[in-house]
């Protein structure tokens, strides 16, 4: 069964932060973040990021050298500490998506003061998406109705409609498709848990308490196993190349997604419900297609 119910660069100067503001556990992780991925680290970069005094940040070094005394030492020529061989975290930091992430938000420039622990960093490039206008006055009602388990009365545009319909929904969660941020929401117009694109939202009104549980929503707490495996088409050298790309484990990964946004997680994929018979067009294959595609028509159904 594959389906089943979810419980679910620099940084910049910190003068002006409140000396205090983070305890020493952050700052501990701060250090074992900056000799984990930039091998250095700086009283100074203690002092900026936290706004605290050269005697706090003394202590901090001390006391981490104290826990960690194999990972960190001081090199009296740079006159900076280094990481030292082996290096055994102490924190969760040395996962790489981790650092991959800080870099998205911070080359994104979604990063806020303190968010994120990164030195110097490469350069990065970024794929452009097109923006979607959003206003603030309306994500604060969706997020307001979520909250208070109420209704929104809501004029939306389409694609299969000339004109707005104005529908009256009970929203209960947010989703992000990788292009496009959605509401779920129970839409009292045709009496179903539907996505809508918060863009296409032309006005939001609050609306009254609403009497639907999001516990009914079940393609939303349904979630499904997605097996991909390289196209057996492949030759065997493209095939581990395919296995490196999605870290796939004895020729194989599996996904685990809502049931209410497969539609999404295919089309990204490449499948849309369907595996392309050329190996080079769809360099991965969907093992499990038919009980997949089964949980695809039921959403779609819904």
């Amino acid at each position: 069964m594959t389906a089943r119910t979810s419980s679910m660069p620099t940084t910049s100067s910190s003068t002006s932060r409140p000396a205090g503001r983070w305890s020493q556990e952050r700052r501990l992780e701060f250090i074992d973040y900056r000799l984990r991925w930039d091998g250095r680290l700086n009283r100074s970069d203690l002092i900026e990021f936290f706004g605290i005094s050269v005697p706090q940040a003394s202590l901090d070094i001390a006391r981490y050298t104290e826990l960690a005394p194999n990972n960190i030492r001081y090199d009296a020529s740079a006159r900076t500490y280094l990481s030292g061989t082996p290096f055994a975290p102490l924190y969760n930091i040395d996962n790489p998506q981790r650092y991959l992430n800080d870099l998205l938000i911070s080359a994104s420039g979604l990063c806020s003061e303190g968010g994120v622990f990164l030195g110097w960093s490469p350069p990065v490039g970024l794929t452009p998406i097109p923006a979607r206008v959003i206003s603030a006055e309306s994500l604060g009602r969706l997020l307001q109705a979520i909250r208070n388990h109420e209704t929104v009365i809501v004029d939306y545009q389409s694609l299969s409609s000339d004109e707005y319909q104005t529908r009256t929904l009970s929203p209960h969660a947010f989703g992000f498709d990788g292009f496009r941020w959605h509401v779920r929401a129970f839409c009292h117009l045709r009496q179903s848990f539907r996505d809508f694109v918060i863009a296409r939202m032309l006005r939001i009104q609050a609306g009254t308490a609403s009497t639907v549980s999001s516990m009914d929503d079940s393609a939303w707490h349904t979630l499904v196993t997605l097996v991909i495996a390289p196209h057996p088409g492949l030759p065997p050298a493209q095939r581990k190349v395919v296995e490196l790309d999605y870290g796939m484990q004895n020729g194989e990964v599996r996904l685990d997604c809502r049931q209410a946004l497969l539609f999404y997680l295919l089309k990204h994929l490449g499948f849309e419900g369907r595996q392309a018979v050329a190996p080079q067009a769809q360099q991965i294959v969907l093992k499990n297609e038919d009980e997949v595609v089964g949980y695809l028509n039921e959403a779609g159904a819904l």
